[in-house]
């Protein structure tokens, strides 16, 4: 494992980031995960030394159970959720910008606190309700962390409240909603977040590397290959362009994959 850690460091962050989200699933590191994504934005990232802060939590924890957790996060050190302008901003998102200031979005703290808890044993898993990310306890399946809220504890009917706050009080709710969610389901919550803030503030640059992630994901479907070679196609890109639409044509059938050998080969011939 360790000698696998090793590689990874020589590949370039899609690389690494293609390994992780790749093997299994029960294995995948949120942390290193997130950071990875974190390191698209900030190419000088040391991811490294992000894993090595959350280790620093984790050692500060004077009782390995949920509740040292949230004392030392929440009580001790003050992590909060994003306000206003802040919950929208692409640092809310990133795991090593959250671990510094403290601040974050619900998913980024939600992150923090289950691999806190991966650190120290204590049996945690992410919970992917809409509009809200919450933390569930694997002992009492009935108990929910509010990250965002500073720790809060929360059972089902409180859970249920969060979500009414954040849809409305009569969106129905599907108690599926407090189902503990895969570790690959959570980065691409954590991709799909970036995207949309890329998509709003028209940020190219961070819209092309979050779509190259996201379909470097392993349940990847044509559409977000399509989206990523529709975005390098207008920034110049057209050689890789090209490249994914040919490797889409192959995956399809008779005018789906006509219609993409055609645009790949309008792409092509501006190089002539």
């Amino acid at each position: 494992m360790v000698g696998a850690r090793r590689y990874r460091w020589l590949m370039d962050v899609t690389e690494q980031f293609t390994v992780l989200v790749h093997g299994p699933e029960a294995a995948l590191p949120l942390d290193e995960a997130a950071l990875l994504i974190a390191a698209h934005a900030v190419p000088d990232l040391d991811v490294a030394a992000g894993l090595a802060r959350l280790d620093d939590l984790a050692a500060g924890v004077r009782e390995p159970t949920l509740d040292g957790l949230r004392r030392h996060l929440f009580d001790d050190l003050g992590f909060r959720g994003a306000l206003g302008h802040d919950y929208d901003r692409p640092r809310s998102s990133y795991l090593h910008e959250v671990i510094q200031r403290r601040i974050g979005i619900p998913i980024t703290l939600s992150i923090v606190v289950l691999e806190v808890g991966r650190r120290l044993a204590v049996p945690l898993t992410g919970i992917s309700m809409p509009g809200h990310f919450l933390v569930g306890d694997r002992v009492d399946p009935d108990l929910f962390l509010d990250a965002f809220a500073g720790g809060a504890l929360l059972d089902r009917r409180g859970a249920e409240a969060r979500f009414r706050a954040t849809h409305g009080p009569a969106a129905p709710f599907d108690p599926a909603f407090l189902e503990p969610a895969g570790r690959r389901s959570i980065v691409a919550r954590v991709l799909n977040n970036l995207e949309r803030i890329a998509t709003t503030t028209a940020d190219r640059p961070l819209l092309t590397s979050i779509l190259r992630l996201q379909a470097s994901l392993p349940d990847a479907g044509i559409p977000a290959r399509r989206r990523l070679a529709a975005l390098l196609a207008t920034t110049g890109q057209v050689v890789e362009a090209a490249q994914l639409l040919e490797a889409i044509a192959d995956e399809l059938d008779g005018p789906g994959a006509d219609a993409a050998l055609a645009v790949a080969k309008r792409l092509r011939a501006q190089l002539n």
